[in-house]
């Protein structure tokens, strides 16, 4: 059997040299720029097929925005956020120049093969994007031996086969509910959030917050967990829905004692920390919605929602400003496009999440006016963000 070569640390011939046009010298900066646009276009457009105002389809039907929300925007930010992290974790080079270019070029022929006749072609072109990214960041976890973040390939490897159900269980090919499809693929980015949180937040809480004292208790951070696993498990075994409501209510129990632990009400003054409270507090509701909605006393997608625009929505746009600033050597300080950007996509989810609940007569209205915070708020991400993600470091270095 071959192996692969020893793990060797990062040399400046393995980075791509500086230049005036540094949008393929990370993984993060194409990706975080093709996700903003994309989100800020594909929800508004959306938003006004889904109230009859566009006189064309732009998707054929919800199920279809949830996938170009799920393996479209989320699975781009997971995309540079990790081909980013893994070279900081491993010390080995991630793609840059031409492979990240083809990468990005594998993510936008998906967004396009969607709305084709196209259907096989389509499906394998978005199952292979996941794929590809596993094996860009597995070779140098790999060679580095880096253990503890292995269980991420095999995560975009699931979510490469989930893409490839949901397209043949649309097509009729596989037996399979695509609403199901898209679920398990929700459980999945739960579980990435929840992991990631878990490491990031109380860390980034306690170095940007004097005093805040945020903490861990490794009983609590097994039983949140375990708790996400189960439901995964539960929804893949489809258990009735008593007990699914049972696991979902347990579980937001336990994540919203693991962000008690660390402590969100000090964290006021710096809209870079709690924005990633605010969106973890939002995985919080989703359980319990999802626990409600299991025991009928609750209809609609709004816990869905409550993961999707809260959660996903907010914790995204919280990594990929903090992420961009920190790589691309500028201050961890938010000024005032951060901050909007941070409460246009809360108020986008208070909205979508509560005004269909206040009053189904709300419903129509909340949905629109959510899409319409949702799309100003990654507009001025990619407005703001546009030099700073095309430029070079201001410190110079590679990038």
């Amino acid at each position: 059997m071959n192996e692969l070569p020893p793990a060797r640390p990062l040399q400046p011939k393995d980075l791509p040299a500086t230049a005036d046009f540094a949008v393929w010298n990370l993984g993060f900066r194409p990706f975080y720029l093709l996700a903003s646009l994309f989100s800020a276009f594909s929800v508004l457009l959306w938003a006004v097929q889904f109230s009859g105002y566009l006189p064309f389809s732009y998707l054929q039907g919800s199920v279809w925005h949830g996938h170009e929300m799920l393996f479209g925007y989320t699975t781009a930010v997971i995309a540079g956020f990790l081909l980013t992290a893994v070279r900081v974790w491993t010390n080995q080079p991630t793609p840059s120049g031409v492979p990240l270019m083809a990468l990005a070029a594998l993510w936008v022929c998906g967004r396009i093969l969607v709305l084709t006749p196209f259907a096989m072609t389509a499906a394998v072109v978005n199952a292979a994007f996941p794929i590809a990214v596993a094996s860009a960041i597995g070779i140098p976890l790999l060679r580095s031996h880096n253990v503890r973040n292995y269980f991420f390939v095999g995560l975009l490897v699931m979510m490469g086969m989930l893409v490839l159900a949901v397209h043949l269980a649309l097509q009729g090919r596989l037996e399979l509910s695509p609403r199901l499809g898209l679920q398990f693929a929700l459980d999945v980015v739960l579980f990435i959030m929840v992991v990631m949180g878990g490491r990031v937040i109380p860390m980034f809480t306690n170095n940007g917050v004097p005093g805040a004292n945020a903490t861990r208790h490794a009983l609590v951070e097994k039983f949140a967990l375990g708790t996400v696993i189960l439901l995964f498990v539960a929804d893949l075994l489809q258990l009735p829905q008593i007990v699914i409501a049972m696991i979902a209510l347990t579980s937001g129990l336990a994540h919203g004692t693991r962000l008690y632990l660390w402590k969100p009400w000090r964290t006021l003054a710096m809209p870079l920390v709690w924005i990633l409270h605010a969106a973890y507090a939002w995985i919080v509701v989703h359980l319990v919605l999802r626990g409600l909605f299991a025991l009928e006393l609750l209809v609609g997608s709004y816990a869905t929602h409550a993961l999707t625009v809260g959660a996903i929505g907010g914790l995204t746009l919280g990594m990929m400003t903090r992420t961009a600033r920190g790589h691309t050597g500028r201050p961890l300080i938010a000024d005032g496009f951060e901050l909007t950007m941070f409460l246009l996509i809360q108020v986008a989810a208070v909205v979508r999440v509560f005004g269909g609940i206040a009053s189904p007569r709300l419903y129509m209205v909340s949905v629109q006016l959510s899409a319409l915070l949702w799309a100003t708020a990654f507009s001025l991400y990619a407005v703001r963000y546009w030099p700073i993600l095309t430029r070079p470091r201001l410190d110079g270095k590679p990038g």
